[in-house]
């Protein structure tokens, strides 16, 4: 059993506590605490858990679709996605598909392989708590180091305007105005 505070968070930019227990399919449900829980395990003991009355949370490999939680996500206040690797980008997709297609609001952390040049992309998508392993994240974290990126080419579930909408809005303002015309 993971016990909180045993990985940092990184929640609004800060180090935070975690007070979510991660347990494993075969560990004990505990009496007290709010549980984060495999999908295999949610589905089999959807209704011991939910008895409790306690918060409870979802973990998704890279393989599970979040369109598995669509008829419970009204029972949970975070589902945690992960990155097994760096080269594995399902979760962004995942969170765009919580966040946009069905409007949930709890928490969407990232958890696994979560590098520092990704946060600011996985941010847009729709995460908003980082479970962070490596040191040198930790650091340029901690170091308040954010890319300065002001302009984007993806579209995401941030709603930010993207270059192309951008250099469209221009030119047609320019039009408005009569610029490039000829005299």
């Amino acid at each position: 059993m993971k016990e909180e505070g045993d990985m940092p968070l990184i929640k609004d930019g800060l180090q935070v506590t975690d007070s979510w227990i991660f347990l494993t399919d075969e560990e004990a449900l505990p009496d007290t605490g709010d549980v984060l829980v495999s999908l295999a395990r949610w589905q089999a003991e959807k209704d011991k858990i939910l008895s409790a009355g306690r918060f409870v949370a979802v973990r998704l490999e890279s393989d599970q679709s979040p369109e598995l939680l669509e008829q419970d996500l009204r029972h949970l206040s975070l589902v945690a996605l992960n990155f097994p690797s760096f080269g594995d980008g399902r979760a962004y997709s995942y969170a765009r598909i919580l966040r946009e297609r069905y409007d949930f609001k709890g928490e969407v952390r990232a958890v696994g392989n979560v590098l520092f040049d990704q946060i600011q992309l996985m941010r847009r998508c729709g995460f908003d708590a980082f479970e962070v392993t490596s040191e040198t994240a930790l650091k340029s974290l901690s170091r308040n180091k954010s890319a300065d990126v002001k302009v984007y080419y993806q579209p995401t579930a941030d709603g930010e305007k993207t270059a192309s909408s951008l250099r469209r809005r221009l030119l047609d303002s320019h039009k408005e105005l009569g610029y490039g015309k000829a005299s």
